[in-house]
């Protein structure tokens, strides 16, 4: 592995275009290459500022997104995007495809878009994502994006990957407050409140800001910025909070993000490989027969699991 480790090593930090997209391939299909990606990147992690950017379907999270890409690029500052995109359900590839957004920003050698497939996660994020977020960090982004597909309430988990939280609104797309209290923008560092040049858009903004009032105060209380994206109204001063709400973060945050995220996926590496024995392996039948008779309980199975493939390690 040592001598793809190195190509792929060298390639990102020499700033390899086709080193980068064949890296996110390779982690994406879970290639032969994957491990020497991860192997190659993580040294090279916790510098970019990684953004999140979520909310429910039709409130314009790509639009947003296509302006803030504008205004970071005006301070001379890299962004990379991931935008997860739903799953075709043959092929379990992106439908949508980074062709067709920030077409803005297509010739811009400073801004980089990929869409990764979120493969049926309810959460709109594949275990592949955070891998994507590392590469795009280890590339030398000073800023990485991820656009979650647009799942509502669930989506919940970009908080554990990106820094800085920005959810998504809209007039008319829902109840405000019940969407706080349902938990979505209980993860908010940022409220956008987007079409905001609407006739609803007063009373929705004042809903956000009576549900943040009523919030425990903390270091940083989050501010509703409401914006019009697509003629870039409201954008600079969703930038300018962003840098904010950065600026306050622990100065070992990016750091201990990064250290997350590897955690993160260690977890989900370590869960598909049991799961691949106890679905492959002949003397795991006794367990499931067992919980099936209710011999045993699912719980006291799964331990039992553990225990065997610790100690009768089983190589196909």
């Amino acid at each position: 592995m040592s001598n793809e480790k190195n190509a792929y090593e060298a390639g990102l930090a020499g700033g390899d275009r086709r080193v980068l997209a064949s890296a996110i391939s390779a982690v994406e299909n879970d290639s032969d290459d994957a491990s020497a990606v991860l192997a190659a990147v993580y040294r090279r992690t916790g510098n970019a500022h990684v953004v999140g950017l979520t909310g429910a379907p039709g409130v314009g999270k790509s639009t947003l997104v296509n302006a803030l890409i504008g205004e970071y690029r005006k301070t001379g500052q890299t962004v990379a995007v991931v935008a997860v995109d739903p799953s075709s359900p043959l092929g379990g590839g992106a439908i949508l495809g980074d062709r067709i957004r920030m077409s803005d920003h297509a010739l811009d050698a400073g801004v980089y878009v990929r869409s990764v497939a979120s493969r049926g996660h309810l959460g709109g994020l594949s275990r592949a994502t955070a891998r994507v977020v590392d590469i795009l960090d280890s590339f030398g982004f000073d800023v990485v994006i991820v656009e979650t597909v647009g799942t509502g309430q669930a989506e919940i988990d970009i908080m554990h990957l990106a820094q800085t939280t920005v959810v998504v609104s809209a007039p008319g797309f829902g109840n405000v407050v019940q969407a706080i209290k349902a938990g979505i923008l209980e993860i908010a560092d940022i409220f956008v409140l987007n079409k905001a040049d609407t006739s609803a858009a007063v009373a929705a903004e004042r809903h956000l800001h009576e549900a943040v009032r009523a919030r425990p105060e903390g270091n940083w209380r989050q501010p509703i910025i409401p914006t019009v994206a697509i003629d870039n109204v409201g954008v600079p001063e969703l930038l300018e909070k962003i840098r904010e709400h950065s600026a306050q973060l622990d100065p070992n945050e990016r750091s201990r993000a990064a250290t997350a995220r590897a955690r993160q996926q260690l977890a989900a590496a370590a869960a598909e490989l049991a799961s691949d024995q106890v679905n492959r392996r002949s003397d795991f039948e006794h367990l499931a027969e067992e919980v099936l008779s209710g011999q045993m309980g699912l719980s006291d199975a799964a331990v039992a699991a553990l225990e065997l493939i610790s100690t009768r390690p089983y190589n196909p």
